[in-house]
């Protein structure tokens, strides 16, 4: 997926975790911030550029692509919130979502392997019965006209997370 869907999820879920509660964020800081914890399973693209292959198990989609590394996630802003006085549980729920949907929406994708959604007790890629989100080109290629054809069909796809935030 080219992000698109990841960032309005976060975008989303900016406004949802700012719902009733305090912040000491502007609603834009909020996007930043909630958005980069919806992309943060993609820092697994690092590893390519250090010699890790895209199918091994620190690879792309893979350990940071599971339900484990959405509940270190959480836990992880569970602590800050609670250091920084927050709701930390909602904020902690949000984090962990974001992730754990980051990696299923991935799974939907028509491209790659898979997703290592249930590491570490497996190393398997797991994708969806149904594959309906394009694979965008990844770098450059990206600004291609096939990633310009899959980011509008992204925006279409999400378009109800957008109109909410």
């Amino acid at each position: 997926m080219p992000s698109i869907g990841h960032i309005a999820l976060g975008i989303a879920a900016s406004k949802f975790s700012r719902k009733n509660s305090r912040t000491v964020w502007t609603p834009f800081g909020a996007a930043v911030v909630w958005s980069a914890i919806s992309l943060l399973p993609d820092v697994d693209v690092v590893g390519s550029r250090l010699g890790i292959r895209y199918e091994d198990t620190w690879g792309h989609r893979g350990v940071t692509h599971s339900f484990a590394f959405a509940f270190v996630v959480g836990l992880a802003v569970y602590v800050f919130g609670r250091l920084a006085k927050f709701r930390a549980a909602k904020i902690a729920l949000i984090a962990f979502a974001l992730v754990a949907i980051h990696a299923v929406l991935d799974a939907f994708t028509d491209g790659g392997y898979g997703c290592a959604l249930l590491w570490p007790f497996t190393d398997e890629r797991i994708f969806a019965p149904w594959t309906p989100i394009p694979v965008a080109p990844m770098g450059r290629a990206f600004f291609s006209a096939e990633g310009l054809k899959v980011a509008a069909v992204e925006m279409v796809m999400f378009l109800p997370a957008l109109l909410y935030a």
